[in-house]
Parts: C-alpha cells; sequence; structure tokens
C-alpha cells in the first residue's frame, strides 16, 4: 500500500462517498479533530500502562476504536449509500463508566486546573481536544446533517476523560487543584 496518493496536493482531500473538499472544511476539522482526539488518547494509554492502570487500557482502547467510527461517520458527506457506524446508543454506554470512576476521586464541587500525573495530564488534553471535536460537529450540524449518535458520543466521552484523568490522580494520591476563582459548579 502506498502511502501517499498525491492527490491532497491542491489542498483538497477525499470524503467518504467520493466528494472532495478542502482540508480546512468544517467537516474535515470535525473527523480530523476526533482523530486527534484518538492520537492523544493513544498516548495517555501508553502513560497509563506504566502507571499500572490495566483497567483503563481495555476501556480507552474501546473509545478509540469507536472514535474511529465516529471520525467515518462524520467523514460521509453523500449518506445515500452510507451505512452509519456511530451506534444509537454509543453516549448512554459510557454513562455507567463515567459513575463508576467518578467515585475514585473526591467530590469536587468547582473547576479544577487540569494536570496531575503525566497519565492523568494526557487524559485532561484528550479531553480538551475531545471538546474541539464536539464544537467543530456542532459547527458543521449548522450547515450540513450529521448523524447525532456522533455528537451525543462526543458530549459524554468528555465528560468520562475528565472523570478518568481525576480517577487516576486519586490512585495516585495527587490532589486536584481547584481553581480559586471558581463558583460551584458542580452538584451533586
Amino acid at each position: 500500500m502506498r502511502i501517499y496518493t498525491r492527490g491532497g496536493d491542491q489542498g483538497k482531500t477525499a470524503l467518504i462517498g467520493g466528494v472532495r473538499r478542502y482540508k480546512d472544511d468544517v467537516r474535515v476539522e470535525a473527523y480530523g479533530t476526533v482523530d486527534e482526539a484518538g492520537a492523544f488518547l493513544g498516548l495517555a494509554i501508553s502513560w497509563l500502562e506504566r502507571e499500572g492502570h490495566k483497567d483503563l487500557l481495555t476501556l480507552l482502547t474501546g473509545v478509540q476504536q469507536t472514535l474511529w467510527d465516529v471520525g467515518a461517520d462524520l467523514a460521509a458527506a453523500k449518506v445515500d449509500k452510507y451505512t452509519f457506524r456511530t451506534p444509537e446508543d454509543a453516549a448512554s454506554s459510557l454513562e455507567p463508566m463515567n459513575d463508576q470512576y467518578k467515585e475514585e476521586a473526591d467530590t469536587v464541587k468547582s473547576f479544577v486546573l487540569r494536570g496531575g500525573t503525566l497519565g492523568a495530564s494526557y487524559l485532561h488534553v484528550a479531553c480538551t481536544v475531545v471538546r474541539r471535536a464536539e464544537r467543530r460537529t456542532v459547527q458543521l450540524m449548522q450547515t450540513e446533517d450529521i448523524h447525532l449518535p456522533t455528537l451525543r458520543y462526543l458530549n459524554r466521552l468528555s465528560d468520562l476523560l475528565f472523570v478518568l484523568a481525576r480517577a487516576v490522580n486519586a490512585r495516585s494520591r495527587v490532589q486536584d487543584v481547584e481553581y480559586i476563582h471558581s463558583p460551584e459548579v458542580f452538584r451533586g
């Protein structure tokens, strides 16, 4: 397989279905940011493995798989012959994990500064990239149809990654640092 095709040399790329768009098109930005989030998750996985968080490796590898589905769905501009890959229940499938892992960290009522262990820090970065992917997807849906489960998944995933980062810090006995000017924003 050849990696280079020369098809993008004029600043355009092919979407699923053959439509060509400029590489800074909002659809390309949306699925490209999803790809970036997956890469940061890979980085987090490599550090979490070193830190002994084996239970998170399977979870996060599954998330990476779903992100490929989300990216493919966002890359499908012509959907008349396309079957969406992101399941309707993709977002709700993350909720039990969110509930489970939030119990590992102290209750938080204020915004926290992102950081802590390397694994937690990479999860925080992945969380912010997922939030950017969500913003790009919202921007896209204002002009074109999208498969709504992709947007719901990104929204729920950013919550989960925040929770996981806090859990990783708690396991390592690294205290979250609260933003000193934060009002109470999280309620039971």
